[in-house]
């Protein structure tokens, strides 16, 4: 089934680009850039075309070419050159998300409940969660990423920064290309593109990709590689359990034959899309253009290893959870009883045992059937359909004036599984599907008063509906039950921009944004198949039928000065603010996490220098910033303190942490010492201080969050989640002309980022080190420039480094897994322009 829709996708785009080939009427050369060629690149983060340099905003931006030429198909790839920028893919617990964080400040989870931190945006329509933001570099003009908060000119939710696309506008040009891949683990990739006239004023372009690779992360069948009985130990100098046998008899039985125990292949790609868009230009003063487009990715969940971590005691923290007598399961009361995650006969501790290796895990994604626990199983996989639509209405009005709209619907469905303690024991098992529907509405009025104001007024809505459906069987918490949450949220805003030329070096701005949104979450708590006699959902019932609800609003100013030296030399200075919003904890395993969230807001003092010396020799770019970060949203991983003894943990419980000053500063240069010589870099530093922690009430005392009175939360000297303090990148090529034999152009690219912690209270067990990665490529191009040939390798010294870790000990779950970032992989590459 899956090789035949990779094929079916595979002949669409061979006629998205065969229509092109037929009908073109201009030749490939004229529309040729060069591999890696920067350029001048024109930025809207303004509502209004300016070059990037002339923009007082901390942008990077990055066209499609130099996408290409650092090897780029998604945007988590775009921030390794983007200073104070972090992108994840996220790992199997969080389905087909992005993980985002700019300047210290972003969001990890994909609870469409909870709000992202980082606006992310595609042809100006805004993507409201973080699952399917992992997008592919498709067809575009531009990939823009805006750093600092830009609450009045992206809106909600960008109070770390926003990251846009833009796609290649349909013009007419009867051209196109198709590309071609192959490379590591039978990687195929096909890209094609298509634009072309059909009729006068009415122009269409097709775009779409194929892409499939095999995972680089082995699922192992423990049982098939320690058969049970096996004499095989576990090493004497083990943490726990030395010398115990690795699989007695009656424990873990085999799931396969194979000679090699494979059971599958985590980090699979199997991503297809397309998107076409409808241009119509009536009128030299009207431009229409309707946009369509469709995903689906169909893989196997992300590649996921179990760590060994240790406490900071000392004591083994991952893998490691408390046996219980089996059989009978541990007798008691919820939530100190029944914690059985031993579903054989015989009792296999969970411990460093089941520590495979660097690229591989021993996860079954099943839970077998043991005392009052119904089996549950998951095939493993992740399924990602979605699809969107949007319209934009360009209007001329007068000479002066120009009325922009804006209207776009989204919806997806995506359905993943998470086996957390990535062990064939019971502890903890997830799946089912979360859908989702987004409109959207945007009304700008661009104008002009005496070629020295420039303004903008605009108005937004949105309406949004999500319903998270899965099946929890958490039997290391005593639980097994079945949700189906729906979200309502909608927002509001209405804003203004204006821009004042007194004298021709200065430029004076000003935003402003109101906002008021709300939000209605209704849990969904039920017996697992709604069998009556099940009990292991005892604990969640009385949150069946809950309503949780958050409404806010918010005022949002920017002040922008900007003094141009030069026409090469400009520098501005500016304050801003953004907030991301409230809400009610999505995840409460009791009544009493049932618990709300305030919004969270940020102000931002900047100033910044950008620069072109030495007759554009040398691009120069520097921003420093100060951020007053106020009532941060981190996610508890034990939340006793909020809760009293026994409802701690399990625990995710979103509260408003505390304040911090967020410093640093950001290096952007690019430098062109001879012609067909490129080479570019950046340095980004950030101090991230918590000045305060905040407090609740539980009974007659008071907790705080964070801090010595609470060493389960963050403390003074922790850093935001995947908030490196140094990151730093640098690339080089060097176009080499071959005369007839058209051209060769090498080029290197290395990033770094220093070590992060990927929970608010940073410990060992969530501890990302420090690493590099680098990058090659070498492209031909032949004379005509219409043909490339190119060969990459990504991970250039087969670094081994972790992406993301998902950690549960500081909840007393006793794992942490982490997904690690792919080897060194190479791969041949054609690209052929129409």
């Amino acid at each position: 089934m899956r090789k035949s829709r990779f094929a079916l996708w595979s002949s669409a785009i061979a006629l998205i680009t065969s229509g092109s080939a037929l009908a073109q009427n201009t030749t490939a050369q004229d529309n040729a850039p060069q591999a890696g060629d920067t350029g001048e690149i024109i930025v809207t983060a303004q509502f209004r075309e300016q070059n990037l340099q002339d923009t007082p905003i901390a942008i990077t931006a990055v066209n499609a070419e130099m996408l290409e030429a650092r090897s780029q198909t998604d945007i988590s790839q775009v921030a390794n050159q983007a200073p104070s920028v972090t992108l994840k893919p996220q790992g199997a617990a969080f389905g087909p998300s992005l993980g985002a964080n700019i300047r210290g400040v972003g969001q990890f989870d994909f609870n469409p409940a909870v709000e992202p931190g980082v606006g992310f945006y595609v042809d100006d329509v805004y993507y409201a969660t973080l699952t399917g933001s992992i997008l592919d570099l498709l067809d575009l003009d531009r990939v823009e990423v805006l750093r600092g908060p830009q609450g009045t000119l992206a809106g909600r939710n960008s109070i770390g920064g926003a990251v846009k696309l833009y796609s290649q506008k349909p013009e007419g040009s009867n051209s196109g290309y198709v590309a071609a891949a192959y490379g590591s683990r039978n990687r195929i990739d096909l890209r094609g593109s298509a634009d072309f006239n059909i009729a006068p004023g009415i122009d269409m372009r097709l775009a779409g990709v194929a892409k499939k690779q095999e995972g680089y992360v082995d699922r192992l069948d423990y049982g098939c590689v320690y058969p049970a009985g096996g004499t095989a130990t576990l090493p004497a100098t083990a943490p726990l359990n030395g010398g115990s046998l690795m699989n007695p008899v009656g424990g873990i039985p085999a799931r396969t034959n194979r000679d090699d125990c494979l059971l599958g292949k985590e980090g699979e790609v199997n991503y297809m899309a397309v998107r076409g868009q409808l241009r119509f230009r009536p009128a030299e003063t009207v431009d229409i253009n309707i946009i369509a487009d469709y995903t689906d990715d169909d893989r196997q969940a992300a590649g996921s290893v179990l760590l060994e971590r240790f406490y900071p005691n000392g004591g083994l923290a991952s893998p490691n959870f408390p046996l219980a007598p089996n059989p009978p399961y541990t007798t008691g009361t919820p939530p100190s009883g029944v914690r059985d995650i031993q579903p054989f006969a015989a009792v296999v501790p969970y411990d460093t045992r089941f520590v495979c290796g660097q690229y591989c895990n021993y996860a079954t994604y099943d839970n077998p059937a043991d005392g009052p626990y119904l089996a549950s199983t998951g095939n493993g996989r992740v399924r990602f359909k979605g699809w969107g639509v949007s319209g934009q209405i360009d209007w001329e009005l007068s000479p002066n004036f120009q009325l922009n709209s804006i209207t776009a619907y989204r919806e997806y469905e995506s359905n993943f599984n998470n086996d957390n303690d990535v062990s064939p024991l019971a502890h903890s098992l997830g799946y089912g599907p979360l859908t989702f529907r987004f409109f959207s509405q945007e009304l700008r009025l661009n104008g002009s008063i005496n070629e020295q104001i420039e303004f903008t007024l605009g108005g937004y809505y949105s309406d949004q509906k999500s319903v998270y459906t899965s099946f929890q069987d958490l039997r290391s918490s005593s639980l097994q039950f079945q949700q189906s949450d729906p979200v309502e949220a909608d927002s509001k805003a209405l804003f203004a921009h204006i821009s004042w030329n007194p004298i021709e070096p200065l430029t004076l701005t000003g935003g402003i944004r109101y906002t008021e949104e709300a939000k209605t979450y209704t849990y969904i708590r039920q017996r697992p198949y709604l069998d009556p006699t099940s009990t292991m959902a005892n604990l969640v019932l009385p949150l069946n039928g809950t309503v949780g609800e958050y409404s806010g609003n918010r005022v949002d100013y920017r002040a922008n000065v900007q003094y141009a030296f030069s026409s090469d030399v400009m520098a501005y200075a500016q304050f801003s603010t953004g907030f991301k919003g409230g809400g009610v904890n999505p995840r409460p395993f009791f009544v009493q996490q049932a618990l709300s969230f305030g919004p969270e807001t940020l102000d931002a003092y900047e100033i910044g220098l950008k620069t072109d010396l030495f007759d554009r020799v040398v691009r120069f770019n520097v921003a420093a910033f100060l951020s007053k970060y106020k009532g941060i949203q981190l996610t508890l991983g034990n939340c006793t303190a909020l809760t009293g003894p026994g409802f701690g943990f399990p625990c995710a419980l979103p509260v408003n942490a505390g304040d911090a000053d967020v410093k640093g500063i950001e290096v952007e240069v690019t430098l062109r010492p001879t012609e067909g010589m490129t080479i570019d870099g950046s340095l980004s530093y950030i101090d991230f201080e918590y000045k305060t922690f905040g407090s609740y009430t539980v009974g007659a005392t008071t907790v705080a969050v964070g801090g010595p009175t609470n060493l389960n939360g963050p403390q003074f000297g922790d850093y935001a989640p995947y908030t490196p303090e140094w990151k730093w990148s640098i690339g080089a090529q060097y176009r080499i002309d071959l005369g007839t034999a058209g051209s060769l152009t090498p080029r290197i690219d290395g990033s770094y980022q220093s070590k992060v912690y990927t929970v608010s209270a940073n410990r060992s067990s969530n501890r990302i080190d420090a690493y590099g990665v680098a990058n090659a490529r070498l492209t031909w191009r032949n004379a005509d420039e219409d043909l490339d040939v190119s060969l990459e390798v990504t991970n250039l010294f087969d670094e081994y480094y972790l992406l993301t870790i998902y950690d549960q000990t500081v909840g007393s779950q006793g794992y942490a897994n982490a997904q690690p970032g792919r080897p060194r992989e190479w791969a041949l590459s054609v690209k052929k322009r129409f």
